[in-house]
């Protein structure tokens, strides 16, 4: 993490506007990122920190029900996160190869950020494509269809990790889809983090709970993102992740009590998404 010095927490350095200028002026901060610490402040807090605007409108006795701030990086972390996945000559950031078993997988010595998975028209690869969006020359693709992906994508940040795509679950899954994926989260070794998308306009369904039984039986730390934000209201999505972070607080084990909410479309929640990537993975000390 950055300097003890230097660090502040979110709330504050919404209180001190003279710092959000200092970091938006900053070499150290890309362009992309100086040009979102100018916006105004509700606009800033819903990009960066989508959770704690939904909090605005909790009751009081409500918000002890909600996990917000257990990861709460300040602006500071999340510019250094953004370099991370910012490619460079000297940061490259590609697309490696596709796989169908686990034996096919490139060995790549680099701790794997994830598997991402979900289900099919979930929005994975649309979240993918906008965790790569400050390395536009990588080609994630993404179709209207649900069911696209049919193989296991690997794609290398730099020296940092591997993120990998994987396909999605339910209506038009690949036939082998349990023994593709099973297989890889069972026996990959150096895995780091599962994410695992859920469509925030209709909560978790069947399928989702078959996924989420499959990473508890495991034992994998696993983290849920809420998809799609931009197409609900304030009080359906408030609804929704209520819903979910008590099924998160009283039905898991291995999952991380912080929800990530995440539009592709408005960006909202994706820099903050790219931090936590880069935390776990040991990129932020």
């Amino acid at each position: 993490m950055v300097a003890p010095g230097l660090r502040l927490g979110a709330e504050r350095l919404f209180e001190m506007p003279a710092v959000l200028e200092r970091l938006s002026r900053s070499n150290s901060t890309s362009q992309a990122f100086a040009e979102v610490l100018r916006l105004p402040k509700q606009q800033l807090r819903k990009l960066l920190y989508p959770l704690q605007e939904v909090e605005r409108f909790l009751a009081p006795d409500r918000r002890q029900d909600l996990h917000l701030r257990i990861f709460d990086p300040s602006p500071e972390d999340i510019a250094r996160a953004d370099k991370v996945f910012t490619a460079t000559k000297g940061n490259r950031i590609d697309y490696v190869s596709s796989a169908v078993r686990i034996d096919h997988a490139p060995d790549l010595f680099r701790p794997e950020v994830v598997c991402f998975i979900g289900r099919s028209n979930v929005g994975k690869s649309s979240l993918i494509k906008a965790l790569f969006s400050l390395a536009p020359e990588v080609e994630v693709r993404v179709s209207k269809k649900p069911g696209h992906t049919k193989k296991m994508n690997f794609f290398k940040v730099g020296k940092h990790f591997t993120v990998v795509d994987m396909p999605g679950y339910g209506y038009r899954a690949p036939e082998d889809f349990v023994d593709m994926v099973e297989t890889y989260l069972k026996e990959r070794r150096n895995l780091k983090r599962t994410f695992l998308l859920v469509d925030s306009v209709v909560g978790i369904q069947k399928t989702d709970n078959i996924a989420i039984e499959m990473c508890e039986e495991f034992a994998l730390p696993y983290v849920i993102v809420l998809t799609k934000i931009d197409k609900s209201s304030k009080g359906h999505l408030l609804k929704q992740v209520l819903q979910i972070q008590k099924f998160v607080n009283t039905k898991t084990q291995g999952c991380f009590p912080q929800l990530f909410p995440v539009s592709a479309v408005t960006f909202s929640g994706i820099h903050l998404l790219r931090c936590f990537i880069a935390s776990v993975t040991g990129n932020l000390d």
